[in-house]
């Protein structure tokens, strides 16, 4: 290299300074993001829930703190701001969080104003810490977590989240130090919204216009002072049954929409994530259901074909058909000629794993199991190994004892209908006859 460094590499590309921001800057030292209570919780489930790229939040958080965020602007479901880069102009960057559904903040109305303490306290103004308990008991969360928070940016980074998305979600705490109501908002209801909501379920209730919130008793007062129990009397109780199970869904959830496809050249194909997303809510599914049909123990060559077999025309297994995907495409996915993969699929509709083995090996049975098979395909059959051949007709017996019928089209065998128990090979005749 003649002593030469990188940097007086004429190609190496030099890294741009990033521009000075206009937005506040916190100094030289190290204040946290989040003071109050609510900025805390927003940081924590940042960090530690809501399951980010932990190698861009440092550099957030440096972006953060020298003003590179002009001002952010929180409007139901997300988080908008320009954050200035190295380039002149500043990127835009959007944190969406998911908003609760309909019959989810119905919910959460629900509970609040159960609450008469809190929800008091929430139409003065106020946000008590255990207003997070409240709704958590619900099995919701007002705190974002895995999968709940979806930055992105007009920079060519395409890591989630890049170095100026993870500022704006840090500053968004320094947003909840100032108005922890802003929380309900990227849940999806303004502060407007959800007090008019919990003063109409309060008349509902029997709290009329006017009346004091110390004339109403909170329910958690009654049993706040705990008299204890004997331990001989707890001992001899008997246990409560355990609650039932709930039913599993009726079929596999839907795989999430992205909010944006990848970056072009990232190598990550969309339709083959969206086939990857709704082959998992499957399996889980399955599981859930207690079958052994999950596919988990399959190789991938087994796996393959599997999932070819299921974008055939008229197959069962209707989570196929959420990913837009057809044969020709995934072939392209998997690196396959689509005949070939054609094949697979067919073999796997035939007999699964056992259909997919007679298509691409052999093995060696007794004589005596072939007989049967000699008897269908008639005069002049050829055995080689577990393969009987007649003219263009062939059955292959597998090592479960089924035969598979195969086909020649255009000098190649495809597989031609289901494994066939040896028994079932009488009316097999029918397809012997088939031009």
């Amino acid at each position: 290299m003649s002593g030469r460094s990188y940097e007086n590499w004429e190609h190496w590309p030099r890294k741009e300074p990033r521009r000075p921001g206009s937005g506040p800057r916190r100094g030289k030292g190290r204040q946290p993001f989040g003071v109050t209570w609510w900025g805390k919780a927003w940081v924590e489930a940042l960090e530690q829930r809501a399951r980010l790229d932990p190698n861009r939040l440092p550099r957030g958080r440096t972006y953060a703190r020298a003003g590179a965020v002009a001002g952010i602007q929180i409007t139901p479901g997300r988080a908008e701001a320009p954050v200035q880069g190295s380039r002149r102009k500043p990127y835009q960057v959007t944190v969406r969080v998911r908003q609760f559904e309909s019959s989810e903040w119905e919910t959460v109305l629900d509970a609040l104003a159960s609450r008469s303490g809190h929800a008091a306290a929430l139409l003065d103004g106020e946000l008590p810490p255990e207003v997070a308990e409240d709704v958590r008991a619900t099995g919701l969360d007002l705190l974002p977590g895995m999968g709940e928070v979806c930055p992105t940016c007009s920079c060519p980074d395409w890591a989630e989240p890049c170095k100026h998305a993870a500022a704006v979600c840090y500053l968004v705490a320094d947003s909840l130090d100032e108005d922890p109501f802003l929380l309900f908002q990227l849940r999806g209801k303004s502060r407007e919204e959800l007090v008019a909501e919990l003063r109409r379920l309060r008349r509902r209730d029997g709290d009329l216009p006017g009346r004091s919130s110390s004339d109403v008793v909170d329910p958690a007062v009654s049993w706040a002072v705990d008299p204890g129990v004997q331990a001989r009397e707890a001992w001899g109780r008997t246990p409560a049954p355990l609650p039932v199970i709930p039913a599993p869904p009726r079929a596999p959830s839907r795989p999430v929409v992205l909010s944006a496809d990848p970056p072009a050249g990232s190598g990550i194909v969309p339709r083959a994530l969206r086939l990857l997303a709704a082959e998992a809510a499957r399996r889980a599914w399955e599981m859930e259901r207690g079958s052994n049909e999950t596919g988990l123990g399959l190789t991938v060559e087994e796996d393959v074909a599997r999932w070819a077999a299921a974008l055939l025309p008229g197959a069962s297994g209707g989570w196929a058909a959420h990913v837009e995907l057809d044969l020709d495409a995934f072939a392209a996915l998997a690196g396959m000629r689509p005949q070939d993969l054609l094949r697979r699929a067919l073999a796997w509709s035939a007999g699964a794993k056992e259909g997919l083995f007679v298509l691409i090996a052999s093995w060696d049975p007794a004589s005596d199991l072939l007989a049967a098979g000699r008897r269908v395909l008639g005069p002049g059959v050829r055995a080689s190994r577990n393969r009987l051949t007649n003219g263009d007709r062939q059955l292959r017996l597998g090592r479960d004892g089924r035969f598979y019928p195969y086909a020649k089209v255009r000098g190649r065998w495809h597989p031609d209908g289901r494994g066939l128990e040896t028994a079932e090979l009488a009316s097999a005749q029918s397809w012997q006859s088939r031009s």
